[in-house]
């Protein structure tokens, strides 16, 4: 399993169309078969994002990251300014209060 958080800050003019941009990955991620967990969130500023990703393994996670809707939200992201606040985080699954798709078996999914 590969757990990871994206967090960066956007300017404030650039915020509206980033939450456009993301609504169109995550409409063609939702196509895509299950095994993986992918949401976004933004802090009280409404500047800084944050993305969780959950992949139920490497393979799952490269198909989603090759996804040309993802492909060209990060171009536009990267292209907006960032202020250098990019910040990528890598966890370890400990443990949950549901079932999750990360404790079943490939098989059941």
């Amino acid at each position: 399993m590969i757990t990871v958080i994206v967090t960066y800050q956007v300017k404030p003019q650039f915020a509206a169309t980033n939450k456009e941009n993301i609504a169109r990955f995550l409409a063609d991620f939702k196509k895509l078969p299950v095994g993986f967990v992918y949401e976004v969130f933004t802090k009280a500023d409404q500047l800084t994002f944050v993305h969780f990703s959950c992949y139920k393994n490497e393979a799952i996670q490269k198909r989603l990251l090759n996804t040309p809707s993802f492909k060209e939200f990060q171009r536009l992201r990267d292209e907006s300014g960032l202020d250098g606040s990019h910040k990528v985080e890598i966890l370890t699954y400990v443990g949950s209060t549901a079932e999750s798709f990360l404790e079943q078996p490939i098989s059941a999914l």
